[in-house]
């Protein structure tokens, strides 16, 4: 699954009316950073680089990790909640609960190994709710961006370059990787007894004219992105071309004076 993402929450800053406190010592913190700290370890050498290239006082950015939250491009984190069967099944009470346990908290160790690109901040396994779940919280990024920073937030580029390279419409870059760490669960799981059975996920049935709106749709957003490129190079072009005249016209003023 896919969360908007509590850090607070799931450190049990607080607890929620689903959590039972007398259970919270069983869970397990892996990390718990500062999202401002991590922002200044990932991006800080980029964004000087970055400001230091700028001739316009507008284009330079004071804080990164403010401009992508305050921005509608890029989220500042991701999280995903990764959890095995149900409270019937799973249950965090029962025995089944104990391996469920062992087979995520597995799955986590080698989480950062087999995705370098998403910078993991906070990560926790809850075993004081209903099924025991793990949250895991973090920054997706690029290196080597020819446009912004050369290290800068993107969740399609970061799985990319761990070999995601999205299809069609409905085997987007994530969508392969949700796959591959799936089945990279399942794998732990048959280790532990427990086998994956794979209900059906589609997308409740649209109509043919319901579809064909939801694609139009998709298509605008895409056009609105690629025309919000292309206006931003405009823009830069205009700029260097402004330089430049202004340049030229200072050597001509500059030779009729001598002359």
């Amino acid at each position: 699954m896919v969360g908007k993402g509590s850090t607070r929450h799931n450190s049990r800053k607080f607890h929620a009316k689903n959590t039972d406190p007398e259970r919270s010592h069983l869970n397990v913190e892996y990390c718990n950073e500062n999202i401002k700290d991590v922002y200044h370890e990932l991006f800080d050498d980029a964004l000087k680089n970055y400001n230091e290239k700028q001739t316009r006082s507008d284009r330079i950015i004071p804080d990164y990790y403010e401009k992508i939250r305050s921005g509608k491009q890029e989220k500042p984190f991701h999280e995903i909640i990764v959890q095995i069967g149900n409270r019937d099944d799973m249950g965090a009470v029962n025995w089944e609960g104990e391996v469920a346990k062992k087979i995520l908290d597995e799955y986590y160790r080698s989480f950062r190994q087999r995705n370098p690109n998403l910078r993991v901040f906070s990560a926790h396994l809850h075993m004081d709710e209903a099924t025991p779940h793990l949250h895991i919280d973090f920054v997706p990024f690029t290196t080597g961006s020819k446009r912004g920073l050369e290290t800068r937030v993107s969740l399609k580029q970061a799985l990319a370059a761990q070999g995601f390279l999205g299809g069609s419409k409905r085997d987007t870059e994530w969508n392969q990787w949700v796959r591959s760490e799936k089945e990279f669960l399942s794998d732990i799981m048959q280790d532990h007894g427990i086998f994956w059975n794979q209900k059906s996920t589609q997308e409740k049935h649209l109509s043919v004219e319901d579809y064909k709106l939801q694609e139009r749709q998709r298509d605008i957003q895409k056009a609105e992105a690629k025309l919000e490129e292309v206006q931003a190079d405009l823009r830069s072009a205009k700029k260097r071309v402004e330089v430049y005249t202004g340049r030229s016209t200072s050597r001509f003023t500059l030779r009729k004076e001598a002359s």
